[in-house]
């Protein structure tokens, strides 16, 4: 058993895990992390990077079908899955082998397998040939989340799905049912569907995507069923019966009245847990709430010298967040001044199904019960000339503002390519912006940004092209 000692030492090679050694070593201290599996985390290697490379596929495939609709005809075009997951997991592994090489600029010891909490300032890493115990002033626990189960539904692999296993399938499934209407569920609701196949999603609560505000929750319902997706609400699966070549799902409705569906696959998609075992967290101070580790604005937990940061610490579950709140920790330690922690209400979450789902800060029923007097303001695709052209004329930008100062509370965004829109609402809202300074700002024709524009002008009255 060898010993070395570092100043940061991070448990998880994730987007919070593997920035946070970033910034250390760049700040001067020595710096190490470890990780189990691969560096880049769930996020590189099986969410947010693989998953979107999934979805491009599946939306090259939908314009092909639409193709006589900007007069192109395509003839022939086939599916092949096998090379859809290829590409997938291959773009996975570029990135992943290029936060190899971040760790090694960086001059970022890397250990390769499992850590344990001996006391506040060390670890045990168990890996394949050695035990090998560290030393750290510092450590950060950035160890991620996994799928949460159902008591009564156990991921199997085969009929039953996990995110990683709807992620590399060998066919494509005839039906899919999928339990939970998140932005995981909705995701693969579309990536599905837009390959063909026979897609039900049942959600617990009355409405899908049930962190988004109710007029886009509203809007992306009626857009799914377009597709033929079948949207149960207010409903639940009680039992997934397992037979050879399906399985038999029993579904209780918003009227207690029960079906039942043959299903070729079942995806779980009910959210996720915090990954907190077997790290020694017994042994310290450290506190766990609902499956996630508590920890103040800084990312301290209970025990001094060991923070968290990430999806271990609980929602919103972004590798955004996980990345700036690492930034934000290392910084700190560091005692670097004007260090300024997170404030949630400004962090966008994005959706990449299709349409694209964008947000940032309070929905309109959150302004509400707030006490916010508001004014809102709301803008269609169908009214912006860049999204014409585009052939993408179904979206909406909605905006909320305080109707007393003008503040920025929250905007909410439907359609083609609002993931990349959100973040000029991000930047008014850090820079607390008022509608002045929005409605004064110039936005380049034609683009879809004009309707970022529009739709602060529509809460105001001022709206041009509707």
């Amino acid at each position: 058993m060898s010993e070395d000692s570092f100043d940061i030492f991070v448990v998880g090679g994730g987007p919070g895990g593997y920035v946070a050694a970033i910034r250390a070593a760049q700040l001067g201290m020595k710096t190490g992390i470890v990780e189990r599996e691969n560096l880049g985390g769930i996020c590189l290697n099986w969410g947010c990077i693989p998953t979107k490379t999934l979805l491009k596929s599946a939306e090259v495939f939908h314009l092909l079908q639409r193709s006589e609709e900007y007069g192109i005809t395509a003839k022939n075009v086939e599916l092949n899955i096998e090379k859809i997951v290829s590409r997938s997991r291959n773009v996975a592994n570029q990135l992943s082998n290029g936060i190899k090489h971040l760790m090694k600029k960086n001059k970022i010891t890397v250990f390769e397998g499992h850590a344990e909490i001996q006391d506040k300032n060390s670890l045990k890493i168990k890996t394949i040939n050695e035990e090998i115990t560290v030393n750290s002033s510092n450590i950060i626990l950035a160890t991620g989340a996994r799928p949460r189960e159902l008591p009564n539904i156990k991921p199997d692999g085969d009929r039953i799905w996990t995110y990683k296993h709807a992620m590399v399938p060998q066919t494509i499934p005839k039906s899919v049912l999928i339990i939970g209407s998140g932005a995981i569920g909705m995701e693969f609701a579309s990536f599905y569907r837009d390959l063909g196949t026979e897609v039900t999603v049942v959600e617990l609560l009355d409405q899908i995507l049930p962190a988004e505000d109710h007029d886009i929750a509203k809007f992306a319902a009626k857009a799914f069923e377009e597709q033929g997706i079948n949207i149960l609400t207010s409903s639940k699966v009680t039992e997934v019966g397992i037979e050879k070549k399906h399985a038999r799902v029993t579904i209780e409705m918003q009227n207690k009245n029960k079906t039942e569906k043959i299903i070729e696959q079942v995806i779980l998609a009910v959210g996720i847990i915090g990954n907190t075992e077997n790290l020694g967290i017994e042994k310290t101070d450290i506190q766990i709430k609902n499956g996630h580790i508590i920890t103040d604005k800084y990312s301290l937990t209970g025990q001094e010298g060991i923070y968290a940061i990430g999806d271990v610490t609980g929602p919103p579950w972004l590798a955004h967040k996980a990345s700036h709140e690492a930034v934000t920790c290392v910084e700190n330690i560091a005692g670097l001044k004007n260090v300024h922690p997170i404030t949630k209400e400004n962090i966008p979450g994005c959706t990449y199904c299709r349409p694209q789902i964008a947000s940032l800060g309070l929905t309109e029923s959150e302004s509400e019960k707030l006490g916010h007097k508001t004014k809102i303001g709301k803008f269609p695709f169908a009214g912006n000339g860049k999204a014409l052209a585009m052939g993408e004329n179904k979206g909406l930008i909605k905006t909320i503002f305080d109707r007393e100062t003008g503040e920025l509370l929250g905007a909410h965004m439907i359609g083609a390519e609002v993931t990349e829109l959100i973040h000029g609402f991000s930047i008014a809202k850090s820079m607390e912006t008022t509608e002045r300074e929005l409605i004064n700002t110039i936005f380049p024709h034609p683009t879809l940004s004009e309707m970022i524009h529009e739709s602060v002008l529509d809460a105001y009255g001022q709206a041009i092209h509707i």
